[in-house]
């Protein structure tokens, strides 16, 4: 078992935001004013239209991609790359004869997808049968190969474990678990620029969040932006991990003192819908002094709902956070200062 102590972002974390700022494609997400239940003023970090994939995962997985990419060169060729490199014709031929391969309930598929495409290497996506046609779709059309497998995500994985395993494809899942741990901390690299954004502009306007609400599947972003917000932040808000009632790993495990699956339904919060956490996530969790908020179907999609009239089109899975502040109540329980902030992690298309 790794422990909390070796997960590092810094000075990795910098790296990730080099990267991003060298892309045509990369700006800051916008840090939206919501009115939120009893007219508190909720911060919002709209993910919605990140990087043209609609979600914060285009943050994560391609990154990774580009990570391994130039270590692999770099232990052919002895050559480091720089970021300018990355195009040069060599380079993209090199990167054709490589396949990612992963399982997605969604979003991070999206990201394997379009890092694979930008580096000029393939990708392949396991889908479960609750994936909906329209994710499969978009990844055929960023290029992916698409192949359903299993009922539910845990099969999808075991799936793409066994794809790398029997084609020498490069595994880049987003999770974690005994004996494969790095790749996925590239990916939570990545997600860290959100937190490193939002740092920026509450040094700049002095007006921190008390709160910080931050919804979980395995554990990657919430781990990433906890570890962030403890290491890096100016002023220290309350970290409360969101899950559905249906698959509530991360309480779970923290309840039994490691990690532990969590078995139920399957949720129509379907990117959060996963029943093993990143080992790693949860460990930087526990570091990181988290409460944890479940929430029901019913409350879920009136959160999506809600924050959908309020103007960013959204799921269950993306207002998770603000579903957990609307549970919590407000003013009168955490005072005057109460100032509130969520993420909504992903656009409803």
């Amino acid at each position: 078992m790794e422990h909390a102590e070796t997960l590092s972002f810094s000075p990795a974390f910098d790296r990730a935001l080099e990267f991003f700022r060298a892309q045509e494609n990369y700006e800051v997400s916008p840090l939206r004013s919501l009115r939120g239940p009893n007219d508190v003023t909720v911060l919002a970090k709209d993910e919605t239209g990140r990087m043209g994939l609609g979600a914060f995962k285009a943050l994560g997985a391609p990154y990774a991609v580009a990570r391994i990419l130039a270590q692999a060169w770099q232990q052919k060729t002895g050559e480091a790359l720089a970021l300018e490199r990355l195009k040069d014709s060599d380079v993209r031929a090199f990167a054709a004869a490589h396949t990612f391969v992963c399982a997605s309930a969604g979003n991070h598929g999206m990201g394997v997808a379009a890092g694979a495409r930008a580096m000029g290497a393939k990708a392949r996506i396991h889908l479960a049968k609750t994936v909906p046609d329209s994710f499969a779709g978009r990844l055929r059309e960023l290029g992916a190969e698409v192949v359903r497998s299993g009922d539910v995500y845990d099969e999808s994985v075991a799936a793409a474990i066994a794809d790398a395993e029997e084609s020498g494809a490069v595994l880049l899942a987003d999770g974690t678990w005994e004996g494969y741990t790095e790749i996925p901390k590239w990916v939570m690299e990545g997600y860290c620029v959100i937190a490193e954004e939002m740092r920026a502009e509450f040094e700049a306007s002095g007006n921190w969040p008390t709160h910080v609400y931050l919804q979980a599947g395995v554990g990657g972003l919430a781990a990433a932006m906890a570890y962030m917000i403890r290491h890096n932040w100016a002023q220290q808000p309350e970290l409360i991990v969101v899950e559905p009632e249906a698959a509530s790993c991360l309480q779970t495990s923290h309840k039994a003192g490691a990690p532990t699956r969590a078995d139920g339904p399957d949720s129509n919060m379907g990117r959060l819908d996963c029943k093993e956490p990143s080992i790693v996530a949860w460990q930087a969790l526990e570091k990181a002094g988290v409460s944890y908020v479940t929430l029901s179907e019913e409350e879920g999609e009136a959160a999506a709902r809600a924050v959908t009239d309020l103007g960013i089109e959204t799921t269950p899975s993306g207002a998770a956070g603000y579903a957990a502040l609307c549970k919590a109540a407000l003013p009168d329980t955490h005072g005057k200062d109460f100032r509130p902030l969520v993420i909504i992690s992903e656009g409803a298309a």
